[in-house]
């Protein structure tokens, strides 16, 4: 027997472990830590609110309440969202007050979400629903209603499920729903930009804003409901005592440090005072309507029976346009 093989067969042995090895080894020898992905913080999209008209429930200081929510199709879920409130006048509703101001027609076409909320109130077997303005209305006034409260329990609500704009939350409505839109500015000024009462005065205090918010008014002269001159008992159809549209008006003159002379023009049977110079971007218009009664401009009588309103203007155009020019800085 040859004695080379031996050492020769030990070598190619020696030489096929160690290529074993090194094939083995080379992944440990050769590795390294993979980078750190991290994974975007999700925005919230339109997944939980479907576009469309829904009736919703929540419950409030021990009560259930309910909105009608609208979001068109239109809306554009890459950025964030601005929210308005529309408020029904005194013996109204959510559905009453979408067919009078005609908001969903502006939202579709501004990508903008409504809500459309539900009062409280009871007399006798008919339902009467009221929102609690302070000195004014109803059963939501008497029973200390926290209206102020549901807005913001609303807000929070949708916040939760939409990328809503904090910087564009703004309120509107008629009569005693324009009066809580000017009780929000001086309790949840922190949350709204701008409101935009028609013929609804100030009618809360002490109101003390902690921060500025833009208002634009709308009021017939004509108006029985809540006299232009404000009034007490018989001079009211409601026997409440209201504020004048000039003092609820000039109060948010001088709490955004206004210049206290208007711009004023006029045109058909509207005069429109602007007032400038206002704190934080802020501003305040009034549209008088000469001889109008209790009405939403443009839009259609708030009940059977109602006064006509004036069609020379559209206050759901204008409060939209006013609402878009002033954000919260």
């Amino acid at each position: 027997m040859n004695k080379k093989y031996p050492l020769t067969i030990f070598l190619i042995v020696l030489l096929v472990s160690a290529l074993a090895c090194a094939r083995t080894n080379r992944p440990f020898a050769q590795s390294v830590t993979p980078p750190t992905i991290t994974a975007p913080v999700p925005t919230l999209t339109s997944s939980s609110l479907h576009a469309g008209e829904a009736a919703r429930t929540l419950t409030h200081d021990g009560r259930e309440r309910s909105y009608l929510l609208y979001v068109p199709t239109s809306v554009d879920w890459s950025r964030p969202v601005p929210l308005v409130f529309v408020f029904h006048g005194g013996t109204g509703n959510s559905k009453n007050a979408r067919i009078m101001s005609g908001f969903n027609e502006i939202a579709f076409r501004n990508g903008f979400i409504v809500v459309y909320p539900d009062g409280t109130g009871r007399l006798s077997d008919e339902i009467i629903l009221t929102w609690n303005g302070g000195h004014c209305c109803g059963y939501a006034q008497e029973e200390n209603v926290d209206d102020v409260g549901f807005v913001r329990a609303m807000v929070a609500e949708l916040e939760s499920e939409a990328n809503i704009d904090s910087k564009r939350i703004y309120a509107t409505g008629l009569s005693n729903g324009g009066i809580l839109s000017q009780r929000l500015a001086c309790e949840a000024s922190d949350l709204f930009a701008a409101i935009a009462p028609v013929a609804g005065t100030l009618n809360f205090q002490p109101c003390n804003p902690s921060q500025p918010v833009s208002v634009i008014e709308f009021h017939g002269t004509a108006d029985n409901h809540l006299p232009y001159n404000g009034g007490v008992g018989s001079e009211s159809l409601v026997g409440v005592d209201f504020a004048s549209v000039l003092d609820s008006v000039g109060f948010w003159v001088a709490s955004n440090g206004c210049s206290s002379s208007p711009l004023t023009e006029s045109f058909a049977d509207i005069q429109h005072d602007t007032w400038t110079g206002c704190a934080g971007s802020s501003s305040v218009e009034l549209y008088t309507i000469i001889g109008g009664g209790h009405a939403w401009p443009g839009g259609h009588g708030g009940w059977p029976g109602s006064d006509q309103p004036t069609q020379s203007i559209s206050a759901s155009e204008l409060i939209w346009q006013f609402f878009a020019a002033h954000p919260k800085p």
